[in-house]
């Protein structure tokens, strides 16, 4: 009847309630969230997913939070104690829960090239059973890329040889909540390790000259995705001069190079000469030339480092000095120049000088040798028979211009003889060879005699 259908009705009521509750609290809210819908991030690093409540959850319902990768059923984060997540996220993906400030982002550190994907967050009630609604986030994608920084190396100053400096090699971008990187340090100068810091390393460096235009590397690795970044610079390390040399020009060509202090060199006269000087050092040293071995503050006759010389002379002999002028200190070398004289007037003029000289000095051997003779004759005790008692004296001139005399004097005991009358004239002959001296023609020997007549 009528009464029965409206209290069957009256009956079916809260059913129907009962069923569109439990409808209601089936269905998940979903709510936007605010920022960008992509986020990029390079291997390695760390990026953070921004989250924010929705305005509709009052602070005193007592939610859990859930990351998915969009489409899984097993989170990669979750505030839920009872909740396990991915094993691939576990330690790297931490979501940050904060009711008074609702924040729900998602911090993902040492990030790797298979996080590219979307994700979404997902927040349902602690007790379903009170009927709170669950809710679904719009989906926020991440991008990994591969790492393209690269470590950065400051030096405070100057490098100087001999003197040490801080180095610091630092990474900045890199984020301090992820796995810390390990820094390595290659260099062929003496060094030693310093503090270290999540992001940076100090290298204590102290230099020599051979130091410079050597390389330097601070080599960064990210432990978490197994990645290397490195930086290399060249060293500029300051030094005075170590070595200076000369090099010595005749024409086109290298005739020397002067490595050694003092060196000493002959040269010919009107020889035209060419010297370079050069000299290692960072920054170059100032190169300049004097003649002598100059005081400190002397006026060098060149202010680079080469000395044309046109044509050597007198005034070109005696030392010349490179100085090499450093702020740092400075370096000098020297060299000495002895001029070789040319001959004047030629070939011919000399041998006619030396045989003129030749004959004039063996007339004079002559004369002496007479006047000798005449002494000697007239402290005999006995006169001299024959002339078989009298040797012949002969001087020869050699090409070489050396005289050699052989002389016989009558002995100083003569023969028995009849006594010679005083008007008796007693005869003496001499001999003189000379070897005349002619450009490429045969050697002629001409031979005079010379009648000495000696009276009792």
């Amino acid at each position: 009847t009528q009464g029965a259908q409206e209290a069957s009705a009256s009956e079916m009521l809260p059913l129907l309630l009962l069923l569109l509750w439990a409808g209601a609290l089936a269905r998940e809210w979903t709510f936007q969230l605010e920022g960008p819908e992509s986020l990029t991030v390079q291997e390695g690093l760390c990026v953070l997913l921004p989250c924010r409540l929705p305005t509709i959850y009052s602070p005193w319902y007592d939610y859990y939070g859930y990351w998915y990768l969009e489409g899984a059923d097993v989170p990669v984060a979750t505030n839920d104690p009872h909740k396990e997540v991915q094993e691939e996220t576990r330690d790297r993906f931490h979501l940050l829960w904060d009711l008074s400030s609702k924040n729900c982002s998602l911090s993902i550190r040492d990030a790797r090239r298979r996080d590219n994907a979307a994700y979404v967050l997902r927040l349902k009630p602690k007790w379903p059973n009170f009927g709170y609604p669950s809710y679904k986030s719009s989906k926020l994608s991440v991008c990994v890329m591969a790492l393209s920084h690269r470590p950065s190396i400051s030096i405070p100053g100057t490098l100087e040889s001999g003197c040490s400096r801080t180095l610091n090699c630092s990474v900045p971008w890199a984020c301090e909540q992820g796995t810390p990187p390990i820094f390595s340090w290659m260099s062929a100068a003496p060094t030693s390790l310093g503090l270290r810091t999540t992001q940076s390393s100090v290298l204590t460096i102290t230099p020599r000259p051979q130091d410079h235009s050597t390389n330097l590397t601070c080599q960064v690795t990210f432990p978490g995705v197994g990645v290397t970044m490195e930086r290399t610079i060249q060293l500029n390390v300051s030094y005075a001069p170590q070595k200076v040399t000369i090099s010595i020009f005749q024409g086109n060509s290298t005739a020397l190079k002067i490595l050694q202090n003092t060196s000493s060199l002959p040269v010919l006269e009107g020889q035209a000469l060419r010297l370079l000087c050069d000299a290692d050092g960072n920054p170059p040293a100032h190169l300049s030339w004097f003649q002598g071995f100059p005081a400190l503050n002397a006026t060098p006759i060149s202010n680079t480092g080469v000395l044309e010389l046109s044509q050597v002379g007198s005034a070109e002999e005696g030392g010349f000095t490179c100085r090499a002028q450093h702020p740092l200190g400075s370096l000098q070398i020297s060299l000495s120049l002895f001029v070789q004289w040319k001959p004047e007037g030629g070939v011919g003029g000399v041998l006619g000088a030396v045989w003129g000289a030749g004959t004039t000095a063996l007339v004079f051997l002559c004369v002496g040798f007479i006047f000798r003779v005449k002494t000697r004759r007239k402290k005999a005790a006995e006169p001299v028979q024959n002339m078989d008692d009298v040797n012949p004296i002969m001087v020869s001139g050699s090409r070489g211009h050396q005289h050699q005399f052989q002389r016989s004097i009558v002995s100083d005991h003569p023969a028995e003889a009849d006594p010679i009358s005083g008007d008796e004239q007693e005869l003496h002959y001499a001999f003189l060879r000379f070897h005349k001296v002619q450009l490429q023609e045969p050697e002629v020997t001409n031979t005079e005699y010379a009648e000495i007549k000696i009276r009792k």
